[in-house]
């Protein structure tokens, strides 16, 4: 159902907060770039997806599902790709079809849902079934004199474009500095970039008027947004390692063929992401692929939390401290979806959560609405008098893409199972002196083990047939082995 609610984003060409306008029936379109697909997805791949997954929660939630078309590409045809199938001596299709799956098996792992179009580079290339494809969208640039063809390359003229730098706001020596300029012969400009390019027999190919070749990585993107948002949409986003040159070149090239003002109305762009405080590499060992946390065993739901632990735009550091305080929030809202289980929500939606979300998708302050709905319903005293908070604690997992959290139950099972027979034994002899000190009418003694096991992440249930025990998402074997048993 939508809501009347207004979504700001943070636009990077304006440098202001923008209001989301749906076109003029009253639809929001939204082209996110997608991977380049040659290898395993790391977690600075992970956080644009899950970033971009909300925001497209958040418009649906706002202007209904029927109203939003979110696009988000998949690359299968760049010099990346044609070095890694040289480099394992295997078909370039073969590369591509193996990391395909990868991608899209560790984003399902983390929740995030699958577009309403997954665009393949390779079927815009030249395809007169669509309404732009990529052959056709450089003859525009040509024709308009905004691109030139020089030795079977086709290169955009920068110089044509008054609006060129605009986005990114660098100085025309910053972007030399940054695009890493190729020197070649044919260009006119150091700073013109290659639409098309000439192929070896080796490498993939297609027909066009400037001889076999294949195109640009920027032509690709502009020509999949036209053909399946048109000339101009509403959203365009991406890491903030793509404004430059990937999107300042994409936005020239749609705006010079279509006479446009600009392709998108806001651009946004989340930040980078280090890991313990370094930027990420191989070289500096720190490189870490989704696959790598799935293989620690580490859920989805944690991996996407932490992701949203920090607003969009800042650097997020990923670190082992905030793996650990977010294995802890999230096991706290599985136990609060356990015992929601089969208790009928009433149809109430998440105010503060959508109100967080909708002022530039502030995700911390959502995680902490939901976190003290997760409290009240948790709270035996307030668990029954609050059952608009747990409608809204729902709904909001649900904007927060994190309503597939595996339940409290099978954690609880996997955790015991990882358990030492001497941790166990510890805890039951714990619990066998606490059932002896209220025999024995020590309710202090009785009391104080139980604050301890609590503090150890180990809780206590009593029950008519005696007291059984879970273990938190906060359980440290440490802390428990500081608690003292009566020899």
């Amino acid at each position: 159902m939508a809501r009347p609610i207004e979504i700001m984003l943070s636009d990077t060409r304006s440098k202001t907060l923008k209001p989301v306008r749906p076109d003029s029936r009253g639809h929001v379109g939204i082209y996110v770039c997608g991977p380049t697909v040659y290898d395993r997805a790391h977690i600075g791949n992970a956080r644009p997806a899950v970033v971009f997954d909300v925001l497209v929660r958040l418009l649906r939630a706002v202007h209904g599902a029927e109203n939003v078309t979110h696009v988000s590409n998949i690359t299968d045809v760049e010099d990346k790709i044609i070095a890694r199938a040289k480099e394992r001596g295997r078909a370039i299709d073969a590369i591509t079809a193996e990391t395909t799956a990868w991608y899209l098996e560790d984003m399902a792992a983390l929740g995030v849902k699958s577009p309403d179009h997954r665009p393949f580079a390779t079927d815009y290339v030249a395809n007169p079934k669509h309404p732009v494809d990529m052959v056709r969208l450089i003859q525009q640039l040509i024709d308009k004199g905004h691109a030139y063809a020089a030795e079977g390359h086709v290169l955009f003229s920068v110089a044509s474009y008054a609006g060129y730098g605009d986005l990114s706001h660098r100085s025309t020596d910053d972007m030399i500095a940054g695009a890493r300029v190729e020197v070649a012969p044919y260009k006119r400009d150091a700073m013109d970039f290659v639409l098309w390019k000439p192929s070896s027999d080796d490498q993939p190919g297609w027909d066009s008027p400037w001889g076999r070749g294949r195109p640009g990585w920027h032509i690709e993107c502009s020509a999949m947004a036209g053909a399946l948002l048109g000339q101009s949409f509403q959203i365009h986003g991406g890491g903030i390692d793509l404004a430059f040159p990937h999107h300042e070149n994409e936005r020239a090239q749609s705006c010079c063929a279509n006479g446009s003002e600009d392709m998108a109305e806001i651009w946004v762009h989340n930040g980078y992401l280090m890991v313990e405080g370094e930027k990420m590499s191989k070289s500096l060992g720190n490189f870490i692929t989704v696959k790598d946390l799935r293989d620690r065993g580490i859920p989805g739901a944690v991996m996407r939390f932490v992701l949203l632990s920090t607003q969009y735009r800042q650097p997020l550091d990923w670190t082992e401290k905030r793996v650990e305080e977010a294995t802890r929030v999230v096991n706290r809202w599985r136990r609060a979806l356990d015992r929601l289980a089969d208790d009928p929500q009433p149809d109430v939606m998440p105010d503060e959560v959508l109100q967080a979300l909708a002022e530039d998708l502030n995700t911390w302050e959502a995680i902490q609405a939901l976190d003290r709905d997760a409290k009240r319903v948790l709270d035996p005293e307030t668990a029954g008098a609050h059952r608009t908070a747990s409608a809204r604690f729902i709904a909001g997992l649900q904007l927060l893409g994190l309503e597939t959290l595996e339940s409290a139950e099978a954690v609880e099972k996997e955790a015991r199972a990882g358990l030492s027979d001497a941790v166990t034994a510890r805890i039951e002899a714990l619990l066998d002196e606490r059932l002896a000190a209220r025999k024995a009418r020590d309710f202090a003694r009785a009391d104080a083990i139980r604050d301890g096991l609590t503090a150890a992440g180990v809780a206590v249930m009593d029950g008519p047939d005696g007291s059984t025990w879970s273990l938190g998402g906060d359980f440290d074997v440490g802390r428990l082995s500081t608690l003292e048993t009566v020899p």
